[in-house]
């Protein structure tokens, strides 16, 4: 089994379950489709499983690790965001929505996605390699966001707060008012609240 699924807090770990979206930091592995480092890339993005007929052999010595998710709310509170290449619309719609949302960086249409990776990368990983988390009312928080309760990463929708697994999602609960860990950068907190609304596949 190998360690290429990844949990909304960005780990990467070993599970049976099937992710539903591909997603690439470059190339993480050595030649015994071991993971040797957790990035390689500022450029986390998010990709479709099937794209032009393409095939690959995962972890292939010496090209880009695949990587999976349950989700795209799931790679979104990982880092990543969607792929210019296989899923230019959404990428566009995120970029636009990105820019909408976070104003203070003077970014317009014209500025490279590259930009926006360089803030992406400073709001989900510290130098140390820690995962970067922030404090926020749970009420200002749009759908699709995740939050950490109890060391448990859970995704909001719909007033309901849905704990994840590898598998999906359990049993949505009303959750407790109040300020809460969030898990999902910032910088993309704020796109989901100017309109990019992600893929989640709730129970």
């Amino acid at each position: 089994m190998l360690q290429n699924r990844v949990d909304p807090f960005g780990n990467l770990i070993r599970t049976p379950a099937r992710g539903h979206w591909l997603g690439n930091r470059g190339l993480l592995h050595n030649d015994h489709r071991e993971i040797v480092r957790p990035f390689r890339l500022k450029a986390w993005i998010t990709c479709l499983l099937s794209f032009k007929g393409r095939r690959r052999v995962v972890m292939s010595p010496g090209l880009w690790t695949e990587l999976f998710f349950f989700d795209e709310a799931t790679a979104f509170a990982a880092g990543h965001r969607p792929c210019f290449e296989c899923r230019r619309q959404d990428a566009v719609r995120f970029k636009q929505a990105w820019i909408r949302g976070n104003p203070a960086y003077g970014f317009n249409d014209k500025t490279p996605i590259a930009a926006i990776d360089a803030v992406l990368h400073a709001e989900r990983v510290s130098p140390s390699g820690i995962k970067i988390t922030f404090t926020q009312e749970l009420s200002a928080l749009p759908d699709g966001t995740f939050v950490e309760f109890n060391s448990d990463a859970w995704l909001l929708s719909g007033g309901l707060a849905y704990r994840w697994s590898p598998a999906g999602y359990r049993p949505g609960v009303a959750p407790h008012s109040g300020p809460v860990t969030v898990l999902t950068p910032s910088s993309t907190v704020n796109a989901f609240r100017s309109g990019y609304v992600p893929e989640v596949r709730l129970p």
